[in-house]
């Protein structure tokens, strides 16, 4: 999730012509009264920022305004009132209202600039979604109140974010109480840009050899086990997903890593989707580590938080800059300092947030283990996969 105004230069930048702006509106945007200077210089630019919480803010700011049109306002309400949040591709389709349609154009621009900023290819398809900031707007909502539209706030040392009404006027909101009217959060859809951005960092770090493929069962070793031994996740609970309020679910994954059977650091990325709530207990049955992919009996466990503006071919070019400085020195050696130093300093504000570390998890494994950030515990267990 990304911040309400451009806080960070994207890593991989994407401009979008002005023209991508006028089928948002109908006309170019221009400065809407009462904003604030961050406000303005969002929706005044002649393209949209590169970075992934620009977009939003400036998709904010032109869908805010097309609900000037009763039909369109009414037609968003419904969506909004049916599901938790809904693609804005969807939601501009060719059903919409011609307010709506007007959208279309600039809402797929504006998925393409998203998917470019975050390092994703060009298969993630729609990404920005439409929801209510929080579940208690309902009742405002459909009584009539009408609404505000804001980019979804992600930067955790913020305490307000900007939103817009159908005038173009912005608005300052408390990050620390629900507002008194509905808002509508522009966002993007987490799950679908974590398993697209742990494609590309697979595929990335594969390239390096930092994630080379096991051998085939019933070769080499692998032929006396006639299967695979993991370490599986039984429960996991997180005391912080690092989501400040108003964010909804998190979008966590874990980074495995340590010496492959080549003697190359590797790394293997884990998919938590189900892993979205702080304080609460999870009991997925996840194989958390393949030792068939490991030279030594030791691995590491970084579990991370993606927070928007993450760019996952940076963050896969980033770690194997690192790692490629490591050598087998013929005993294991810990792993995921590395991996942590490997991601710049500026990417702590939000995105990708450190959730907590798991340290020299053994083939043997078992019980439960406390991160080493005392922010969270995993119960694990060794679990034979047999062959078929």
């Amino acid at each position: 999730m990304s911040t309400s105004t451009p806080l960070r230069t994207a890593l991989i930048g994407v401009t979008l012509a002005a023209t991508a702006l006028i089928p948002l509106q109908g006309t170019a945007l221009a400065a809407p009264t009462g904003t604030n200077t961050a406000a303005t210089a969002a929706s005044s630019s002649v393209s949209f920022s590169s970075s992934v919480s620009g977009i939003e803010d400036a998709t904010a700011l032109a869908l805010a305004r097309s609900l000037a049109d009763p039909d369109w306002s009414r037609e968003v309400r419904r969506a909004a009132l049916a599901a938790d949040s809904v693609g804005l591709g969807e939601l501009t389709g060719d059903a919409a209202a011609p307010a709506g349609r007007k959208l279309a154009t600039g809402i797929t621009a504006a998925d393409r600039g998203v998917a470019a900023a975050k390092g994703l290819g060009s298969g993630a398809g729609s990404l920005l979604r439409l929801g209510l900031a929080d579940a208690s707007m309902q009742s405002r909502l459909a009584s009539g109140t009408a609404p505000l539209v804001a980019a979804a706030p992600s930067d955790d040392g913020n305490s307000a974010f900007t939103a817009y009404d159908s005038r173009g006027a912005a608005h300052e909101l408390s990050l620390d109480s629900v507002p008194d009217r509905p808002v509508y959060l522009v966002d993007i859809d987490g799950a679908k840009a974590v398993a697209e951005g742990l494609k590309v960092i697979d595929k990335a770090l594969e390239s390096k050899g930092l994630s080379v493929a096991a051998p085939a069962a019933g070769t080499g070793t692998l032929a006396a086990t006639a299967g695979i031994d993991t370490t599986r996740i039984d429960s996991v609970r997180i005391g912080d997903v690092k989501e400040p309020f108003f964010k909804g679910d998190a979008e966590i994954f874990t980074l495995v890593t340590g010496f492959g059977k080549d003697g190359k650091p590797r790394v293997d990325t884990v998919e938590m989707p189900y892993l979205n709530k702080e304080d609460t207990t999870y009991y997925p049955g996840q194989v958390l580590v393949n030792w068939s992919n490991y030279k030594y009996d030791l691995a590491d466990a970084v579990m991370m938080e993606d927070d928007g503006d993450t760019n996952y071919q940076a963050l896969a070019k980033a770690i194997a800059t690192v790692l490629l400085t490591i050598t087998d020195q013929g005993a294991y050696i810990p792993l995921a300092d590395a991996l942590i130093d490997a991601i710049p300093t500026s990417w702590w504000t939000d995105d990708p947030d450190h959730v907590d570390s798991w340290y020299t998890l053994a083939r043997s494994s078992s019980g439960t283990r406390n991160g080493a950030a005392g922010n969270g515990w995993m119960t694990v267990s060794p679990y034979h996969v047999p062959e078929l």
